[in-house]
């Protein structure tokens, strides 16, 4: 993908939950909601200060976010449905789980 977000912005790539609860019982797809879980997959460089100063983002490619339900805009790239968001719109980086499970 050449995809490269502008200022403070996130393309993440949503990650799916389990179709299945802890009790067994199957999850049908209409009845799923959309995860609030995925994985950065690029940064934009980073916004600006009052000063003019460039503010580098906390997220990198590769880490695994939580995010607020709404947030984000849902873009179609090389036939693959991501998300562009700001960086104001995740709620946290989960930390010590592999994103590529």
């Amino acid at each position: 993908m050449n995809f490269r977000p502008l200022h403070d912005r996130v393309v993440v790539r949503r990650i799916e939950s389990d179709t299945k609860t802890k009790g067994g019982i199957i999850i049908p797809d209409t009845a799923k909601e959309k995860p609030q879980e995925g994985e950065v997959v690029a940064v934009g460089p980073g916004a600006r200060n009052e000063k003019g100063e460039l503010v580098t983002l906390d997220v990198k490619a590769g880490d695994r976010v939580l995010f607020g339900k709404w947030s984000g805009t849902e873009v179609k790239l090389d036939g693959e449905d991501l998300l562009i968001m700001k960086e104001s719109d995740i709620m946290g980086v989960v930390e010590g789980v592999s994103v590529s499970a």
